[in-house]
């Protein structure tokens, strides 16, 4: 079975990047395929590299940065929920004049219709808020 993955909401305020991790992790485990991870709204802060979690709690970033690259996951955010938020690739900094990158390595940014086309090839959406 493919699924997608849609996550809406961001770490330092949301448990959803945390399962939505720990499920991706089970259907990798169990034989299945992920289509596509979509970060949006405050779910892109995942993707900043320049995030620094407490000692005490997993960095979610790091996470699924690992995850991504050891699995070929397409992990995408959302552009214009990224450049609200201020999370860009060397692309969309040097188009918006910033000074440097923050986004996390196995992320990609790219436009909502990502979740529709994963939406449209997947057999089942999974959406973490």
């Amino acid at each position: 079975m493919k699924f997608a993955i849609a996550v809406f909401a961001g770490p330092q305020t949301s448990e959803a990047p945390l399962s939505a991790l720990n499920f991706t992790r089970a259907v990798l485990a169990a034989g299945h395929e992920i289509s596509r991870v979509f970060f949006y709204h405050d779910g892109v802060y995942t993707g900043n590299r320049l995030s620094a979690p407490p000692q005490d709690e997993p960095d979610l970033t790091a996470e699924w940065s690992r995850l991504g690259q050891e699995n070929n996951l397409d992990l995408v955010l959302c552009v214009a929920s990224a450049l609200r938020r201020g999370v860009v690739d060397e692309t969309e900094a040097q188009r918006y004049d910033k000074p440097a990158s923050n986004l996390a390595p196995g992320f990609v940014i790219s436009g909502l219709g990502q979740l529709i086309d994963s939406a449209l090839t997947a057999d089942r959406v999974v959406t973490f808020k």
